[in-house]
């Protein structure tokens, strides 16, 4: 390297400078440097204060060009890059130079960033979110036998002696950032897995789940159970609710344990499924179950509650169901929900045969 950098110099001074910018960090990976190693050298190099930020764990570290942490308050980052391990991207680097940047930032800077993602990787587990499914379901499966879990758990990075939660998602968001989200500043471990996101972190801080991510949260410690409870969670979730914990269910998780044919042949579960042809009335009829008052459905609706009261008034003669007592509320409220779950099972249903065609279809085909 050193040699062809000679050859090159008397043709290019950015070529040659490149080249040994390249070298240094050859040279400071084959000596195995760690994370403050790195940016003390890159400070050294770069003539200027050096930064980096990881965010999985929210580390940041910043050196000056005498070695010593910088101590001043961060200046503006005169140049920068993200740092990406495995596709992701799990932080970023800069430099805090004063003036116009040298022309050889950006190649110190990426190769910085490319040494700081092997320094993760090697020192501990790696810090993306994204983890490959295989292992994931080894960690979910009511199959996998104890030993197998634990390596499966070992090599995604979660220490022995913690509880791991698991949520099943449904979102058009990416999952890395949904497990960035509900679990800052910890291990968390995200993959998809048949129709829905599986989301393994050892504390979850469901005030945090973003808006249009409908999430079931397990609430066992042991990850197959978890999981269980999780996906049982999901189904239960709805626009109004759309983050629901297994632990709050109750007695309405038995609900999904009813056998299919036995909800869809139920009187009362037929006359809520016929209402969806008027999603208004569907929509007056789940909040007055959910509220058990017309004045605060008439709230959640944005409606007098005379309006409110007639519409409940006309929904009770159709469903048959007196719905000012607390039996026909109640009836109501379960047949609501187990029409819910009859959903959820015909769109998962619906997803799975639709990848099933998508995998048996001949590459060759349109």
């Amino acid at each position: 390297m050193e040699a062809l950098a000679v050859r090159l110099s008397g043709v290019d001074p950015y070529v040659e400078g490149a080249i040994r910018v390249v070298a240094f960090y050859d040279t400071l990976m084959r000596r195995r440097v760690d994370l403050p190693a790195l940016i003390r050298a890159s400070a050294g190099l770069a003539e200027c204060v050096a930064g980096v930020r990881l965010h999985g764990t929210g580390r940041v570290i910043r050196v000056g060009p005498d070695g010593g942490e910088a101590s001043a308050p961060a200046a503006p980052a005169s140049t920068s890059a993200p740092i990406t391990l495995d596709e992701e991207e799990i932080g970023s680097v800069w430099l805090e130079r004063p003036g116009p940047p040298n022309p050889l930032d950006a190649v110190l800077l990426d190769r910085l960033a490319l040494a700081v993602a092997a320094v993760v990787e090697r020192y501990g587990p790696a810090t993306t979110t994204m983890a490959d499914p295989a292992l994931v379901e080894l960690v979910i499966s009511s199959d996998t036998d104890e030993a197998a879990r634990a390596r499966a758990l070992r090599l995604l990075g979660f220490a022995a002696d913690l509880p791991v939660r698991v949520l099943a998602v449904r979102s058009r968001l990416p999952l890395d950032r949904i497990g960035g989200l509900v679990c800052p500043g910890r291990l968390v471990k995200a993959a998809p897995l048949a129709d829905v996101g599986v989301v393994l972190a050892t504390a979850v801080d469901r005030d945090r789940i973003p808006a249009g991510v409908r999430a079931g949260i397990g609430a066992a410690e042991s990850p197959d159970r978890s999981w269980r409870e999780a996906r049982t969670a999901l189904r239960f979730t709805s626009a109004r609710e759309p983050v629901v914990h297994h632990g709050d269910l109750g007695a309405l998780a038995l609900l999904a344990e009813v056998p299919h044919d036995v909800s869809r042949d139920n009187t009362d579960v037929a006359a809520v499924a016929r209402l969806a042809d008027n999603p208004d009335d569907l929509e007056t009829l789940d909040a007055y179950c959910a509220t058990g008052s017309l004045r605060q459905a008439a709230d959640l609706l944005h409606l007098h509650h005379s309006s409110v009261a007639r519409r409940i008034g006309q929904i009770g003669r159709t469903l048959d169901i007196d719905l000012t007592t607390p039996s026909g509320l109640a009836r109501a409220g379960l047949a609501l929900v187990a029409r819910r779950l009859l959903e959820d099972c015909s769109t998962t249903e619906a997803t799975r045969s639709s990848v099933s065609r998508s995998r048996a279809r001949p590459s060759g085909s349109a």
